[in-house]
């Protein structure tokens, strides 16, 4: 059984309308998928309708945003109520502080470059939680950089001029609140190095102590020196290992079942959490 339990649509920052996953899932030889668009569940419906036309297994998940002490940490949540108001409220507040740092970075990179605010909306499907990949998209359409990977290493950069933060909830208590939302929550890439800086092992001892389910090891933007680091911490802290492809459809590299999860963290998941798996 394949499983990769990261991926993202259009609804947030990919290229792929949640159906166009399911159908790439498909084609990529995947028997389940985990839809984790950016702090929000807007595409599982659509992603749902479309188990029974590709007869891949959906996951419904999202990823949060989330801090500690200023570091940018990514959050999976997996199989939580959506009527969950703490969990549903913190998505609401990190979409609109999104939305407004988006507009901030703009105004400063379009004093050094042609872009415009108008630009970025023409990059974002209806209802997508706007980010900088959108404005990555915008500069790539105006023929200032090659690609998106090009734009984040230099423009958008968290090291650059242009950067401009946005509200995310503290991490350990964003760890008790998915699981009070009868979610299952793994920390996504947690030593991408290449990102920014990352949480010490300290922290995610914390998360462990809140409720933390897993680490998601297995990821394209680990070394080898960082998987095995990680691989000693899960084992310390009795943590699940899994290992996802993290796609975002033409928008990045990362390609459909490169990492996958094994059948038993699967099981886990659905076991701790409020919703089922959709099957075919």
């Amino acid at each position: 059984m394949r499983i990769d339990p990261h991926v993202h649509s259009a609804t947030s920052d990919g290229t792929d309308t949640p159906a166009e996953v399911m159908r790439a899932a498909a084609a990529a030889g995947l028997d389940v998928v985990a839809l984790t668009d950016h702090d929000t569940v807007g595409g599982w419906a659509e992603a749902a309708d479309a188990v029974a036309e590709t007869g891949v297994a959906l996951v419904r998940g999202a990823e949060l945003s989330c801090q500690w002490r200023g570091i940018t940490v990514h959050l999976l949540s997996y199989l939580h109520d959506p009527a969950d108001a703490a969990v549903a409220a913190e998505m609401r507040r990190a979409r609109s502080s999104r939305q407004d740092r988006a507009r901030v970075m703009v105004e400063r990179i379009a004093r050094d470059y042609p872009i415009s605010w108008a630009q970025v909306e023409e990059q974002l499907a209806d209802g997508a939680t706007v980010g900088r990949p959108h404005i990555a998209d915008a500069l790539v359409a105006a023929g200032v950089m090659p690609d998106r990977s090009t734009c984040f290493e230099t423009i958008l950069s968290v090291r650059g001029p242009y950067y401009v933060p946005y509200h995310a909830p503290d991490v350990v208590h964003a760890v008790g609140l998915v699981r009070a939302a009868g979610g299952v929550p793994v920390m996504a890439h947690p030593r991408a190095a290449v990102r920014g800086r990352v949480v010490p092992d300290s922290v995610v001892a914390k998360m462990a102590d809140a409720g933390l389910a897993g680490l998601e090891i297995d990821h394209r933007d680990h070394t080898a020196g960082a998987i095995s680091d990680l691989e000693a911490l899960a084992a310390r802290l009795g943590l699940a290992r899994t290992g996802s492809s993290d796609y975002h459809g033409a928008g990045k590299p990362n390609r459909l079942g490169e990492h996958t999860t094994s059948p038993e963290v699967l099981e886990m998941i659905e076991n701790e959490g409020f919703l089922p798996v959709v099957r075919p």
